[in-house]
């Protein structure tokens, strides 16, 4: 593995550990700036996404729409409160053609309800495509494909 590999998997490891601290702490109005203007945001079922199936739990394809979300979550759903914690693996860099790049990383995020136990909440991996900005790393496309069949509860802050 040459030295700028090696770098650029170093900042996309950089880029998910900010990602998940910033979903851990709660920083929600944090979020859509990982993403381009443009970005997408998909969480899909393994199944669907094994099958070229387009149906996905969820679908954002903007910064706004994560804008929205993000108002939705912090202003206007109801829920019992709870807390995650994301661990994300390694990037593999998968491909740098174009300008553009193509990386994998397995993910658990694990819920925890205020004077409960941790359950794991949903397990997958991260498909992401990501370009350079002035101001690093950004992600044109996430696509969360969830391995687990049954989502606890309901999706209500990003994976």
């Amino acid at each position: 593995m040459d030295l700028e590999t090696l770098l650029l998997q170093h900042q996309i490891d950089q880029l998910n550990a900010a990602y998940g601290a910033a979903l851990d702490e709660r920083r929600f109005d944090d979020w859509p700036a990982f993403f381009t203007e443009d970005g997408h945001y998909t969480v899909q079922a393994r199944e669907n996404h094994d099958r070229g199936l387009p149906l996905a739990l969820m679908a954002l394809e903007s910064r706004g729409m994560m804008k929205d979300r993000v108002y939705g979550i912090t202003q206007t759903i109801y829920h019992g409160p709870y807390y995650t914690r994301h661990v994300i693996g390694a990037a593999r860099l998968l491909d740098t053609t174009d300008g553009l790049l193509r990386a994998e990383a397995s993910y658990a995020v694990f819920r925890t309800k205020p004077g409960g136990v941790s359950e794991v909440y949903n397990v997958g991996r991260y498909l992401d495509r990501l370009v350079r900005t002035p101001e690093g790393l950004r992600l044109q496309d996430r696509r969360c494909v969830y391995d687990s069949e049954m989502i606890l509860n309901s999706l209500i802050y990003p994976i």
